[in-house]
């Protein structure tokens, strides 16, 4: 039977993804559903499907969306069957140093996201500034400056009004410009449709383990241009994260000693909120199965997962092959590796229904085991249709090829990503974060203020009787219920909120599943106000200690657009506030002030 959709999820369809003739919305959330997977199933027919078989494969993706067991990506929903036909999520473009190469990135951008997909950049092969440009005899204005012209473009497109503009910057930690890339958003008018991340190497955290300097290297010649001190850099990087939750880190290395395909070349960069590391060129089709709705009891109906989950790797298979691509490099790249991520949402429900604590190593040994499921069942899935459709093009020195594995279809078959809309959709909690909250307070349209309550703390409250609407405004005021004398000790560990779980517990759910995830993890790690820069620092380490390929921090208030914030803020170059170790002029950001000639940086 199809699922019930929430008032939220029919409010977010209607705005986004049901079909319009004129401004007005002309089809329901059913035909949707039926829309996408007709189109989808309809590429079978190239592969030597028979009438039948494509009817049968029709079916089976009606009925897991209608149930909303499995979604794909919201560009999938968005124009599966209709003309815009571009059905991938996200996007790496390459960035060549020069300026003929720099405004063709802009263009290739600019046709991504007008088509609704996001877009990932390595700015690492630009020049630094100042440097020298022959032609013309004058210097370069580096990366910096030239990230802005992508940011302006992003701005102007709005991904046509469907999507906002989303787009990841990324810079090697080792480039000459990393100390102005690093305070690029401690001004919140500069790079507003950017998330940035830092590439940082193994050669660097060693240099923070050491509490020693590296190399800065010009990407132009190769050259060795100056040293810079590790430990001031790492906390360059934590305090403007602490102070605007950017930029965050990619562990370029280890993904590059992972990556499926190295025959093709070097991974660096990935996709807007960092869980798909692409090469140039290369899209990925994600997807996500609520494993809340796969609660039977006191554990997971682990068979039914298992048939979801092979249905769905052939539903993103097809995606491939149904997809219109923006451009045909991005095709023949796309076709050659044919990347799927399938991943899960709802998995804090499904720990809740569970009676597991989020934050407890029940919730880790459990993790453990559903990425491993859900590695195992994709590749036995891809292994399954390489036999009847081929093994990915590339797959002849592909890391599958020389370990000796079976021919796969997909170079990769899973990935976390962080299904904000999807889940709202689907009704359930978002990728692999715990809930936000409990209970909270929302303004309707008339003025009116309804407490919308988390429907498994719902349930529980009532068969334990301790429901009431008294019970249910205190949580909405706090969030959450541990220190609630009214609920009971258990009921209070079974249901911890973002900002109840300690860094710890969010890197270590993060790292559960990136042993086991193929291409990278989405994950906010949700930091309290009053949370510090060594704080920040902490997570990082043990992100990197844990074998995660990247992280996010984010400590509450600190973002300039989040929904409820408090205090003025202001960025400046402040000519009165000098660098005590070279005397520099400093940016200063609220309570935050850096140096970009040397790394000198203090928060609060």
């Amino acid at each position: 039977m199809p699922a019930t959709l929430t008032d939220n999820a029919l409010a977010v369809l209607r705005a986004r993804y049901l079909a319009r003739e004129n401004g007005v919305v002309v089809e329901r959330p059913e035909q949707l559903f039926r829309r996408v997977a007709a189109h989808i199933a309809s590429a079978e027919v190239a592969l030597g499907a028979s009438p039948e078989e494509v009817t049968a494969a029709a079916a089976t993706f009606e009925r897991m969306m209608a149930t909303l067991e499995f979604l794909p990506n919201s560009p999938t929903l968005m124009n599966a069957g209709r003309p815009l036909g571009q059905l991938a999520a996200c996007f790496v473009v390459p960035v060549v140093d020069s300026t003929t190469g720099v405004f063709e990135a802009v263009g290739w951008a600019a046709q991504i996201q007008k088509t609704g997909g996001g877009t990932g950049f390595s700015f690492s092969r630009l020049r630094p500034a100042g440097d020298l440009v022959a032609s013309t005899g004058g210097t370069a204005s580096g990366p910096v400056s030239l990230m802005q012209v992508f940011d302006v473009a992003t701005e102007a497109i709005k991904q046509g009004g469907t999507r906002r503009g989303a787009n990841m910057g990324m810079l090697r930690v080792d480039h000459p410009d990393v100390l102005e890339f690093i305070g690029i958003k401690l001004d919140p008018a500069r790079m507003s449709n950017f998330n940035l991340s830092v590439a940082v190497t193994d050669v660097f955290m060693t240099a923070v383990r050491e509490g020693s300097t590296y190399d800065l290297v010009n990407p132009r010649t190769g050259i060795v241009t100056g040293q810079l001190d590790a430990r001031r850099v790492f906390d360059a990087i934590a305090n403007a994260a602490w102070a605007v939750g950017d930029p965050g880190l990619v562990f370029i290395d280890r993904i590059n000693q992972l990556h499926p395909t190295p025959a093709l070349g070097e991974i660096e960069a990935t996709n807007p909120c960092g869980e798909q590391p692409l090469l140039p060129f290369e899209s990925c089709t994600l997807g996500s199965i609520d494993v809340g709705r796969f609660v039977d009891g006191a554990d997971l109906a682990w068979p039914r997962l298992r048939t979801v989950i092979h249905d769905a790797v052939r539903f993103l298979d097809d995606v491939i092959d149904a997809n219109r691509y923006p451009l045909p490099e991005i095709e023949r790249a796309t076709k050659a590796t044919r990347k799927i991520g399938l991943g899960i949402m709802g998995w804090a429900d499904a720990l809740a229904a569970l009676h597991i604590a989020y934050d407890s190593p029940e919730a880790i040994a459990l993790a453990d085991r559903m990425a491993s499921f859900l590695e195992d069942e994709s590749l036995a899935a891809s292994r399954a249709l390489a036999e009847r459709r081929g093994a990915f093009p590339a797959w002849e020195g592909s890391r599958w090829s020389d370990a000796g594995e079976g021919p796969l279809r997909n170079a990769t078959t899973t990935t976390i990503a962080p299904t904000g809309t999807i889940s709202i959709i689907a009704g359930c909690a978002s990728g692999i974060e715990p809930l936000y909250a409990l209970a909270y307070r929302r303004n309707v349209l008339d003025g009116a203020e309804l407490t919308e309550v988390n429907p498994a703390f719902q349930r529980v409250a009532h068969e334990r009787g301790i429901a009431s609407d008294q019970l249910f405004a205190d949580v909405a005021e706090t969030g959450g219920v541990r220190g609630n004398a009214a609920v009971p000790d258990d009921i209070q560990r079974w249901f911890p909120t973002a900002h109840e779980i300690d860094l710890g517990g969010h890197v270590r759910m993060q790292a559960a599943f990136q042993r086991r995830v193929h291409a990278a993890v989405s994950k906010t790690i949700n930091l309290t106000r009053s949370a510090t820069a060594l704080d920040v620092k902490a997570a990082y380490q043990l992100a990197y200690e844990l074998g995660c390929k990247g992280i996010t921090v984010y400590r509450d208030g600190s973002r300039e657009g989040q929904v409820l914030v408090t205090g003025a803020r202001s960025t400046r170059l402040d000519t009165s506030a000098h660098c005590p170790e070279c005397a520099s002029v400093l940016v200063v950001q609220s309570s935050c002030r850096l140096c970009r000639h040397c790394g000198w940086s203090v928060c609060g």
